[in-house]
């Protein structure tokens, strides 16, 4: 029984400890002084020992108690086996207190030390929340898995991304005996890189650094003329008393990407050095199924060996899926531009999806030319008016678009790559992005020995609870079909699996009103239901959507900023004022949709948010000022504080 439980049922509660145990007096007075406070809701029994000495023959050693706690709910407690100090604190349907090993037969969750127990104390004494999404239970299939197991590992995870490696590391802190593997095939243009996955090397973190290269270049170019900065008397008195924009300034590729790459590395090592830390064994290894208990293992050498496992967790990730036209092997992908040796000079961006549209903006940020090649529509699964606003403002900033057409036909002419378009026409560029999709990394993990079958659509495996077919192997993150493709859905994923696993829990992912942002030159974060996602599962007579157009103060001075417009909106349900999904375009999208994820998750109304008083002047607050809505047909336009 968990503390959320414990408004309507009384929770027993049992504190074990030794009589001079300062740390279970405190634990049993705190228990104490709440039993007597809500006398219906909780109940203490204490088993005191007169010596530690007696404590530990109980816990450890001749009724070892522990052990007969930490097979509670088919043994994946090792917390409980692991725990050898006073207090020692479980709940139970019984008040026993005979503290005989009959009284290990009733227990319900094993709950730990002193700190342990006051932290449930804490959570107990909170008032209930109200409704919200999320607090799913899961209810998994039993594995097989027994603390006296006879494999090399308690749980071995496949990949060393950001899911994999914060499972990893959750999963030790609870007592299990990991292992990571993790193998870096090169992409077919032969690049490579260390530990931390396709966040860390090839995608959000190296992503981030370069559209702040281009953000910085922008400011230089539009902003800081106009805010006095290299402004001389001279140039003021040759413009007439004004400021004009900045030429745009040499960029080195070079020095970008070299610095790009060093803090990757210096990451890459920080990671090693914290499994180490956390007891994991990390092991540079490819790794593929034998049977669903034991995987083979080749370095980069040819050595082949085996690793056997009570569990394992795959974490392998996506690769990006790769251009299916004559000669598209001439094509990178972005597994590839963030280290390119060369200046990527004139470049064609294949796709619309948020990563072509991310690379198309810092590429032209920085003052390349480039263009998009954009089959159907701009980013596909989000919301279609804020699409629309992306690609009218990526037009201004230069950047090319060439829609409804693909590559037929990539050819080598001397330096060059010419691409011929399924409209007949063709152009020349430096280099060629393709950033179509993304498929699961799992043709060579030997999924058919096991018996699990991918999506033949986008390889990725199909899971319950991140539980697979074969109820010992679980799957997390992008490899997972219908997961988010999102760092921080692949680390809670992965930490809450592992609590389930190995630490009594019961908590489900909540895969529910996730933000994210996407990173083009006007910056998108979004939460929740999109306004055509909305109209779709609501009908169109339950959505109301509450709209403003808004220049950032920090563009103002700008005079080449005035046709950019920030933009925010909340999809609304009509009946129930709770608030759909949020959708902001400006400056600092991540930080400014962080907090509203929060309250999203918690279930706000249209109300919490304009009765939020705002903080002035910021681009954040024009959410807490909503209110025109587009049935009304009024000017959306913001107008002064």
């Amino acid at each position: 029984m968990t503390s959320s439980a414990a408004a309507t049922t009384k929770t027993i509660l049992h504190v074990a400890g030794y009589t001079t145990c300062g740390f279970y007096r405190r634990a049993a007075s705190v228990v104490a002084s709440l039993s007597l406070l809500f006398p219906h809701r909780l109940q203490l029994v204490q088993h005191e020992f007169t010596s530690r000495d007696e404590f530990r023959e109980w816990l450890i050693h001749g009724t070892n108690f522990r052990e007969r706690v930490s097979n509670v709910g088919g043994g994946g407690n090792l917390r409980a086996s692991a725990h050898s100090s006073s207090p020692f604190c479980w709940t139970s349907s019984t008040a026993d207190q005979s503290s005989s090993s009959s009284t290990a037969d009733s227990v319900l969750e094993f709950i730990g030390g002193c700190d342990d127990a006051l932290e449930w104390c804490r959570k107990f004494a909170q008032p209930p929340a109200a409704a919200a999404p999320g607090g799913d239970v899961a209810e998994m299939v039993p594995d097989g898995h027994t603390p006296s197991h006879s494999y090399d590992y308690d749980l071995v995870i496949l990949g060393g991304g950001s899911g994999g490696l914060a499972a990893s590391k959750e999963a030790a802190k609870l007592g299990a005996k990991v292992a990571v593997l993790d193998y870096v095939k090169p992409s077919p243009a032969g690049s490579k890189w260390g530990l931390g996955g396709t966040c860390v090397n090839v995608g959000c973190i190296p992503k981030k650094l370069m559209h702040n290269a281009a953000l910085l270049h922008g400011n230089y170019v539009h902003d800081q003329p106009h805010y006095g900065i290299g402004v001389t008397p001279e140039s003021v008195e040759a413009n007439y008393g004004m400021t004009q924009d900045n030429a745009a300034a040499a960029h080195s590729w070079d020095m970008l990407k070299q610095n790009v790459q060093n803090h990757i590395r210096g990451l890459n090592f920080k990671y090693r050095v914290d499994l180490r830390e956390k007891e994991v064994t990390y092991l540079n290894l490819l790794g593929k199924f034998v049977d669903k208990n034991t995987i083979e293992t080749v370095d980069k050498k040819g050595n082949v060996d085996r690793v056997t496992f009570s569990r394992c967790m795959i974490a392998v990730g996506g690769r990006p899926t790769p251009l299916n036209c004559e000669g598209g092997e001439l094509a990178i992908s972005s597994d590839d531009i963030f280290s390119l040796d060369r200046d990527p000079g004139k470049v064609l961006c294949v796709g619309a999806s948020y990563i072509s549209l991310e690379c198309a903006g810092f590429l032209r940020g920085i003052g390349k030319d480039v263009t998009v090649a954009v089959r159907s529509i701009l980013l596909r699964g989000f919301d279609r008016e804020c699409a629309k606003l992306i690609g009218e403002h990526m037009k201004d900033e230069g950047i090319v678009f060439r829609e409804e057409v693909v590559p037929t036909k990539l050819e080598k002419v001397g330096e060059k790559i010419k691409v011929t378009f399924s409209n007949g026409e063709s152009d020349e560029y430096d280099t060629v992005l393709a950033a179509i999709g993304r498929s699961g990394d799992t043709s060579k993990l030997g999924l058919e020995n096991v018996g699990i079958a991918v999506n033949p659509k986008n390889s990725k495996i199909s899971a319950k609870f991140e539980q697979t077919s074969v109820p010992n192997i679980y799957v997390i993150g992008d490899v997972m079909d219908g997961c988010p493709e999102l760092t921080p859905v692949a680390i809670h994923a992965g930490k809450a699996l592992s609590r389930r696993l190995f630490g009594g829990s019961k908590q489900a992912m909540d895969y529910r009103n996730i933000c994210t942002t996407v990173f083009t030159p006007l910056e998108y974060g979004t939460v929740g239901y999109s306004e055509d996602d909305a109209i779709a599962e609501f009908g169109e007579e339950s959505v109301t959507v509450y709209h403003k157009y808004f220049i950032p103060l920090e563009w103002s001075l700008s005079p080449s900023r005035g046709t950019q417009q920030g933009f925010c909106k909340a999809v609304v349900n009509k009946h129930t004022d709770k608030v759909l999904g949020l959708h902001y375009l400006g400056p600092n999208a991540g930080e400014v949709m962080q907090g509203f994820g929060t309250a999203m998750k918690l279930g706000c109304t249209f109300e919490d948010i304009i009765e939020t008083v705002g903080i002035h002047p910021t681009t954040a607050e024009e959410f807490t000022t909503l209110s025109i809505t587009k049935e009304s047909g009024e000017d959306a336009a913001a107008s002064g504080c």
